[in-house]
Order: structure tokens, then C-alpha cells, then sequence
């Protein structure tokens, strides 16, 4: 029965005299560790929203970018997100590493990515997912026809190299608080969070 279903944990342990400095330092090492192990898409992280009638609500996008000034993803600006962020400039991500038996969470305000940085990204993107940014009104009901019709239409319209549409871009999740989770036996697991307070970040541990 699913009531049945558990996984022993007991792969590593997280203690504070390994802790970096700051989460970033810290997310740095841990994000190259899942790469070196080949976790199935490492950058793949729940981000969760608030309404405007205060319900949560996530799904699962890609990171594409982090540095000290935070975590950068990108998405349609007039999506269910997008409204949702521009109502309420706040949210969390969650990465899961299930091969290493870790989670990192992390929670901050939202400040969109500027111009220069969507243009640079969206030019990287292959030809079909840029057109598609044009092609996909996200979350808006549409019927697969119309979506394939539009696509066709458009292909052809745009031609080998479109520019960012304005409605497309990045969003930077400037974190306040990073909790570095790792499995540990008889669910007795490590939390390690670091917050931030005032210009310096404070690392505590916390029950399991």
C-alpha cells in the first residue's frame, strides 16, 4: 500500500563545521555534487506562488542561473506565475536530489531579471522553444489544434531568429532564508538553514 512505501536514508550526514559561509557557497557545492552524480535534470525546482485570493500554488520550472544576487528562472510574464508574482512579489523553490537524499529549500522576494539578461538568455534558447514563447498564451484554455496552427503560423512569420517577445523574461528569487536538508536515518535527518539577518547570514540547525 502507498501507507508502506518508505526509503532508508543514511547515504551522508550535514554538519555545521562543513557548512560554506553563505548558502550560495554552500547550494555552489551541493549543485556540482548533483551534477557529478548525474542527478536526472539538477536544475528542475518546484517554485510556489500565492493568488490573489492568498491559495499556494507550484509547479516545477528550470533553473538557469544562480550567483549572489540569487536564483534566475524564466517564464511567459502573463501566466497563472507571472500574475501570480506580480500580485504578490514572493516565493519558494525547492530543489530535490532524490539520488543524494537531499533537499534545498528556499524562500525570498521576486524582482524580475533585467531586459539585457532575458535578451541573452532567449538567444540561447533552440529556434522551436523561442517561437514558442510567441506561440504559447500559457495557462490560457487552447485547443491542440490552435496551439499546432499557431505554431505553424508563426514558424513561418518569424523566421530563423526572433527577437524576446515583451511579454517573455526572467525572474530572480532574492532568498532570505536557504534550508539545506539531508536524509539521515530513522528520519532523524539534518536541517541546516542559514537566514538573513541585517547584511549577515546566520546558520542554524533545526529538529528534523
Amino acid at each position: 500500500s502507498v501507507a508502506d512505501l518508505r526509503q532508508k536514508y543514511g547515504k551522508f550526514e550535514l554538519l555545521e563545521s562543513g557548512m560554506a559561509g553563505t548558502p550560495f557557497e554552500q547550494f555552489t557545492q551541493w549543485f556540482s555534487q548533483a551534477l557529478e552524480a548525474a542527478v536526472p535534470e539538477p536544475n528542475a525546482m518546484t517554485l510556489a506562488t500565492v493568488g490573489a485570493d492568498r491559495s499556494p500554488s507550484a509547479r516545477i520550472v528550470l533553473l538557469k542561473g544562480f550567483d549572489e544576487r540569487g536564483f534566475v528562472f524564466f517564464t511567459n510574464y502573463e501566466s497563472r506565475k507571472g500574475l501570480e508574482l506580480a500580485g504578490h512579489p514572493r516565493a519558494a523553490l525547492l530543489f530535490f536530489w532524490q539520488p543524494l537524499e537531499r533537499q534545498v529549500r528556499i524562500e525570498g522576494r521576486i524582482e524580475k531579471t533585467s531586459p539585457e539578461e532575458s535578451d541573452e538568455y532567449y538567444r540561447s534558447r533552440p529556434l522551436g522553444s523561442r517561437i514558442g514563447a510567441w506561440v504559447s498564451p500559457q495557462s490560457q484554455p487552447i485547443s491542440r489544434e490552435t496551439l499546432e496552427a499557431r505554431n505553424a503560423e508563426l514558424t513561418e512569420k518569424l523566421g530563423d531568429d526572433p527577437q524576446r517577445p515583451p511579454h517573455w523574461g526572467g525572474y530572480r528569487v532574492v532568498p532570505h532564508r536557504v534550508e539545506f536538508w539531508q536524509g539521515r536515518p530513522s528520519r532523524l535527518h539534518d536541517r541546516l538553514a542559514y537566514s538573513l539577518q541585517g547584511d549577515q547570514w546566520v546558520l542554524q540547525r533545526l529538529a528534523p
